[in-house]
């Protein structure tokens, strides 16, 4: 019995972890944390190539992944809470937490995408209101800009909206340096040239469904040979931009090995997808086009550590 009693009691403390888990994982899982993810490597990207590593103490270092963290989950949270609508229409979205009613009434997700924003401005005031002027500025284009303007009006939408993109990377070398240089604005403009192709070859692959809510995303409102052929020379654009910003900013070997590598992969595959336009080749972009970013962002990071 007393065996019995114990096993019981091992099972409802399970169960009751269980069940916490789900409850705050949802909380996570609205700020859709691989995108804030591989933003915030962007930031830490600007950090280092500004002279992070050497030129900042542990606790800055901390309080500025916490507070990009905070802005970016921020806005992600706000945004799913303006297109909870669209998103219960659509395949790839309604499952996510407010769509599906796991967070149950909307206005708590509101409340908890304020509270993420709020912090990260005033930790960000706190670090220096450079880097607050380029959080405002990523909020304010992502949420208002994009999400309650342009998302649903023009097919501009990601054009307008990709601008909060880079600002995690204004913002990181506003924390470090207090300043802004061409080098700053060219890691923040090669995210900011990388998010419309990006979104572009997602909408390809879900473009009934993006038709489905009437969210004019280029793809739908173009034939998809325009559509390739635009994100074509987006990509272009992309690659010579991070060229550009290697010899801008003095980067050596390894910065230029893994930026002449990935672009060369990534200009062959969207040729490919040029030639065979298809949703299955555009999703197959898509996925390349975060592995692009995310290698172009520790060439930027591991070059400084290896050549100072």
């Amino acid at each position: 019995m007393v065996e019995e009693s114990s096993q019981l009691n091992r099972s409802t403390w399970a169960r009751g972890i269980q069940l916490w888990r789900a409850r705050l994982w949802k909380y996570v899982e609205v700020t859709k944390p691989t995108t804030v993810m591989l933003l915030v490597f962007t930031c830490v990207g600007a950090m280092v190539a500004a002279g992070g590593v050497g030129g900042l103490s542990l606790g800055g270092w901390a309080l500025a992944l916490v507070a990009i963290t905070a802005g970016c989950a921020g806005a992600n949270t706000l945004t799913c809470y303006i297109d909870r609508d669209i998103d219960a229409l659509m395949d790839r979205t309604k499952a996510r937490p407010l769509p599906g009613k796991r967070i149950h009434p909307p206005e708590k997700a509101l409340a908890w995408g304020l509270f993420l924003a709020i912090l990260s401005v005033l930790l960000s005031l706190w670090l220096h209101p450079l880097a607050a002027l380029w959080m405002l500025v990523g909020l304010f284009d992502n949420v208002v800009i994009y999400s309650l303007l342009a998302k649903r009006r023009s097919c501009t939408n990601i054009l307008l909206g990709s601008i909060s993109g880079g600002m995690p990377a204004l913002f990181g070398w506003a924390v470090v340096q207090g300043n802004v240089t061409w080098t700053a604005v060219l890691i923040s403009l090669l995210v900011i040239t990388w998010t419309p192709n990006h979104i572009w070859n997602l909408a390809i692959r879900y473009r009934e469904d993006y038709a489905r809510a009437n969210v004019p995303m280029l793809p739908v409102v173009v034939n998809l040979k325009r559509a390739v052929r635009l994100i074509a020379m987006s990509v272009v654009l992309m690659v010579a931009e991070s060229l550009g910003l290697g010899v801008v900013g003095g980067f050596g070997p390894p910065y230029f090995g893994v930026a002449i590598l990935g672009g060369a992969v990534s200009l062959i595959g969207h040729l490919y997808l040029y030639l065979r336009p298809t949703e299955r080749n555009a999703w197959l972009m898509f996925k390349l086009s975060s592995l692009y970013l995310a290698l172009v962002f520790a060439g930027i990071i591991i070059d400084p550590l290896l050549y100072g």
